[in-house]
């Protein structure tokens, strides 16, 4: 698959449900009004449609929520598309959550193939924690940490960073995580869903914390692709990798191999654009997978060159699509 800018398209982050066990204030409005179960794609119409992208170049899959641990019978998706990484047909399946369920489940995702996943944790403070979460508990989080590890996985923390909220708790994390043995990627808050409620003034340009965290940490450049949009250096001190995820201050949109698909079965070709593309009528229209392949080229044509989150004086416009439901 290549896009209409020369792109190759090889990684695809599907969202396996948008309902989730807490309420970030990043992601999601407190009160939120989730989909009608009827709406959502089954877990084998998710393989099918996995299986329709890697026919077409998909080499790496993330699931995504929401929440993808707290769907019922995740474990037989997991498994499905473990048996396409063991045949060759992908190079790597990983996973990002929010680790309330990952102490239950990470025997089954090492068995399944993993071999990594993303952890969000913003936090390690308690208190603090449970507000920017609304519901969660950090010791239910770092238990799953725990088992994440033992399990054999590589655990990557991703850290949202929010001004006045986190960012006097960014240098405990980065020795925390060098102390534990886990990378971590610092995030700039997206204006997406309740951004202007729950967030407005809480924006932390990646460049102004970067500068202050090379007061206190030496971060030497490094060379290494997680095949996403961070750029990494190595911290010298833990020996670990930070990388800076900066959809704002820094456009990244050159070097886009991915592409999102909601668990309704909508295609979003940009998360920072509108205009998603539903694949469920070619899904359920056809027992044959070509006419789901050819509604995903046609909706890779209108892939455009770059997201609409930059803007002057750092005040961009919100989208009205919240996080869970595009897939984070």
């Amino acid at each position: 698959m290549i896009d209409p800018h020369g792109r190759a398209i090889t990684y695809l982050r599907l969202s396996v449900f948008d309902r989730c066990d807490l309420r970030c204030l990043y992601c999601m409005a407190e009160n939120t009004t989730f989909l009608p179960k009827a709406e959502v794609l089954s877990l084998e119409e998710m393989d099918r449609l996995a299986g329709a992208f890697i026919t077409l170049g998909v080499r790496k899959i993330r699931l995504t929520g929401g929440e993808p641990l707290v769907r019922r019978g995740i474990a037989t998706l997991i498994d499905r598309l473990g048996r396409k990484l063991a045949a060759g047909r992908l190079d790597e399946l990983t996973l990002t959550t929010n680790g309330t369920l990952l102490a239950r489940h990470a025997e089954a995702l090492a068995a399944a193939g993993m071999r990594r996943v993303n952890v969000s944790l913003d936090c390690l403070d308690p208190d603090l924690f449970h507000r920017i979460t609304r519901l969660g508990r950090v010791e239910t989080v770092l238990e799953g940490i725990r088992a994440a590890r033992a399990a054999g996985l590589a655990v990557k923390i991703n850290t949202v960073a929010l001004r006045g909220l986190n960012e006097g708790e960014i240098d405990r994390l980065i020795a925390w995580c060098g102390e534990t043995g886990c990378d971590m990627t610092l995030i700039e808050a997206m204006p997406l869903g309740d951004f202007p409620n729950a967030l407005r003034g809480r924006e932390l340009p990646l460049p102004e914390l970067r500068r202050r965290l090379e007061t206190r940490w030496s971060l030497r450049p490094s060379d290494h692709v997680s095949g996403g949009p961070a750029r990494y250096v190595e911290v010298a001190e833990t020996g670990r990798r930070l990388g800076f995820i900066t959809p704002l201050s820094g456009n990244f949109c050159d070097g886009c191999n991915r592409v999102r698909v909601s668990c309704t079965g909508a295609l979003n070709p940009c998360l920072g654009r509108e205009g998603a593309v539903d694949l469920r009528p070619a899904l359920r229209g056809s027992k044959s997978d070509l006419p789901v392949q050819q509604a995903i080229l046609a909706a890779l044509r209108h892939k455009p060159q770059g997201h609409d989150f930059l803007s002057a004086g750092y005040e961009p416009p919100p989208s009205r699509r919240s996080m869970n439901s595009i897939g984070g």
